[in-house]
């Protein structure tokens, strides 16, 4: 095989891995995990409520003031 050929093989295995592992991690990411009871105290001790936050409108992203 010419030495093109294998780059070219080469760089194509590893942009399919890359993939792989990006489609692996959204998918495990994006399950939310249930709140221990010890955390949702925390929870409520902080924001004062037990309540899912609710979320932020479109345009109300938080931005600093400066």
């Amino acid at each position: 095989m010419s030495r093109p050929l294998v780059i070219i093989v080469a760089i194509t295995v590893v942009a399919a891995a890359t993939a792989a592992a990006t489609v692996l991690f959204v998918k495990t990411d994006s399950a939310r995990p249930i709140m221990s009871e010890e955390q949702k105290a925390v929870r409520e001790k902080f924001f004062g409520t037990s309540k899912e936050l609710p979320p932020i409108k479109e345009g109300q992203e938080m931005r600093p003031r400066w």
